[in-house]
């Protein structure tokens, strides 16, 4: 007889998400597991999968536990492990809350990309501390058909690509990852941002995530368009002494990104649990081989 594992689905501006319970991380979880959980037709479907662990149960994140409890055990959609995601903190941070593993208020969560801090209300917006960017030098271009636009490279404990262009459909299908170079430049993959403006200190985006394609949202990749935003306005909040906030909408939705005189950014958007159930066991082993 096949057991069952409990699985939960979330979304953070339609970045969606399967969730797996798993604290003793006794669930194993090879890319080709999660790339059928993770696929739309034949599987239950989402851009990723959040394996939540205690921090002092899995081996990459034991250092980080005497600071956060829990561990995002991030993977993208086709399998392959992440450093972070943005909107995922947020539904991992409310995936804790619906379990009655926390309470509203703060928490910290750890990450590939480090701990992370939470604030978490009842009903409302959760808010992260997404640290610092990292804005490598070095030019880079990134190509669409017969366009190309200069991009900003940042890195947001992932690392990304940020276009300014036009229009959004110039980003075209978004179906491959858009040709960036030099390759030299982001030697593991890269996100790459396509943004136009909306008005003052508000740009809309669209966003081909490595790993899972063109997706609704992308909560690291929000931070970084407006850090790149704020450093082509001449808002940069190191040189200003003043916050710099920017209204980024995305396909799902709006998150609210604001990134205070001493480097440190804080994201604000919605985070939903929507569903949950079981998944066979006897079929997760079968599709995993």
């Amino acid at each position: 007889m096949s057991t069952r594992i409990a699985f939960l689905k979330g979304h953070g501006t339609e970045n969606d998400f399967v969730i797996v319970p798993d604290p003793e991380n006794a669930v194993d979880l090879p890319p080709a597991a999660v790339a059928a959980l993770c696929d739309r037709r034949a599987g239950i479907g989402g851009d990723g999968l959040l394996h939540v662990v205690r921090s002092a149960a899995h081996p990459e994140a034991e250092a980080m536990a005497g600071e956060a409890e829990w561990f995002m055990d991030y993977r993208n959609g086709d399998g392959s492990v992440a450093e972070m995601c943005g909107n995922g903190v947020r539904v991992f941070a409310r995936y804790l809350q619906h379990a009655g593993l926390v309470a509203e208020g703060d928490l910290a969560v750890a990450t590939r990309g480090g701990v992370k801090r939470v604030h978490l209300a009842k009903d409302a917006d959760v808010t992260v501390g997404m640290g610092r960017a990292r804005l490598p030098e070095g030019e880079v271009t990134v190509v669409v058909g017969e366009r190309s636009w200069p991009a900003r490279n940042v890195n947001m404990g992932n690392p990304h690509a940020v276009a300014f262009v036009a229009d959004l459909a110039h980003a075209g299908d978004l179906f491959a990852p858009p040709p960036v170079s030099p390759a030299s430049a982001y030697p593991q993959g890269v996100n790459v941002e396509f943004v136009v403006d909306r008005g003052p200190r508000h740009v809309a985006l669209r966003v081909h995530e490595r790993g899972s394609g063109e997706t609704r949202s992308c909560g690291t990749g929000a931070c970084a368009v407006a850090v790149a935003a704020a450093r082509r306005d001449g808002a940069d909040p190191a040189v200003t002494g003043l916050p710099a906030t920017y209204v980024v909408d995305v396909p799902g939705g709006r998150l609210v990104i604001t990134e205070s005189p001493d480097g440190e950014i804080e994201m604000t958007g919605p985070a939903v649990i929507v569903a949950t159930g079981e998944i066979d066991s006897e079929w997760l082993e079968t599709v995993a081989r």
